[in-house]
């Protein structure tokens, strides 16, 4: 997928393209020090990252405060902003990687608020929408999620194959709304959209 292609998928404007290819190009030559995605998904970039995080966007709640937990690279987090998303906040545990989200924050000219910092240990905003893409099975991210979880916070979980088997999981200590979302990068994937997310008594 090219650039021109990922514009006429989304429908985003020029402006917001080319913070995107500011970002992607960023990406490229940082991905030379430290690992930000899987080399052998950079050739496919724009459907595989970008276009994968972007259609989240008609997805979110209106309003902020977003949260994505695990952030890495910026998928889906810093992509969310750059598409006009509110007041995200990017969690991510490795320094380098929140050197480079700040960077290509900076380059792009979006504002987000960096967390170097383990979910766990991270700031309980109560969130409009909470997102993650390629972290952990259900259970885990909904541990993770809850301290960010107020009524009417939606999650929004990108998966692949074997995500029925995470829903069953999850559900012995979780009562979810939940409705599945076909990906429009991927064939086998999925975007988890949760409503109403609480834990089940013990």
């Amino acid at each position: 997928m090219t650039p021109q292609a990922f514009q006429a998928a989304t429908g985003v404007s020029r402006e917001t393209l080319g913070r995107l290819e500011a970002y992607a190009a960023l990406l490229v030559k940082w991905q030379a020090r430290i690992n930000l995605v899987g080399p052998a998904t950079l050739p496919e970039l724009w459907r595989r990252h970008m276009l994968d995080s972007a259609q989240l966007f008609p997805l979110l709640p209106g309003g902020g405060p977003i949260v994505d937990l695990g952030s890495g690279a910026g998928f889906p987090g810093l992509v969310l902003a750059a598409l006009g998303a509110p007041d995200v906040h990017l969690i991510e545990s490795d320094s380098r990687k929140c050197a480079f989200l700040r960077e290509a924050a900076r380059v792009m000219g979006v504002s987000v608020t960096v967390h170097n910092v383990r979910i766990e240990s991270a700031p309980g905003v109560p969130a409009a929408a909470v997102t993650a893409r390629a972290l952990a099975p259900l259970a885990r991210l909904l541990d993770w999620a809850e301290r960010f979880v107020a009524p009417g916070t939606r999650c929004l979980f990108l998966k692949g194959q074997g995500f029925e088997d995470e829903l069953t999981e999850a559900r012995k200590a979780w009562s979810i709304t939940f409705e599945g979302v076909a990906s429009r990068s991927d064939p086998s994937g999925i975007i988890l959209l949760l409503n109403e997310v609480k834990r089940v008594p013990a």
